[in-house]
């Protein structure tokens, strides 16, 4: 993917503050030009995604690769990404369920709803520090996405 003129934007959801932090870490590790937003809940992310609220200032950029926990307040990762999903300008962001579920029944509903991908969140700092590095790997260097 050369989109290497702009840092790729990475929009995470979360309400886990040490989880985004990790994060955040790994993905400074990972020395990729990018810029990492967090919101706390599913009702921040579609705020952010459809600029209302404190993200109608325009200054929300359109996230390369949302990073989703599935247990979430207000609107859990299910809803989010069932809404994502449907809604033809949002569809083709790719979703990473990035959650400590290993339900079986969460791994078919999110692929059959339309994840990219379902993921295990990780127990250590090192492993937190490999999974990012292959999300970005092959999010930002092996595969091309769509253009904004």
């Amino acid at each position: 993917m050369s989109q290497a003129a702009r840092p790729f934007v990475i929009l995470m959801a979360d309400d886990d503050a040490e989880d985004c932090l990790l994060v955040r870490d790994a993905v400074r590790e990972t020395r990729l030009p990018h810029l990492l937003r967090v919101v706390a809940d599913g009702e921040e992310l579609l705020a952010y995604l459809n600029r209302q609220g404190q993200y109608a200032d325009g200054r929300a950029p359109r996230p390369d690769l949302i990073l989703l926990d599935l247990n979430m307040p207000k609107k859990d990762g299910r809803e989010v990404l069932r809404h994502l999903k449907s809604d033809p300008r949002l569809r083709t962001i790719p979703v990473v369920v990035l959650t400590t579920s290993a339900s079986e029944d969460d791994v078919t509903y999110c692929y059959a709803v339309g994840a990219s991908s379902f993921v295990s969140k990780p127990s250590t700092y090192r492993a937190w520090i490999d999974v990012v590095h292959n999300l970005c790997s092959y999010w930002f260097k092996l595969v091309t996405l769509p253009s904004s």
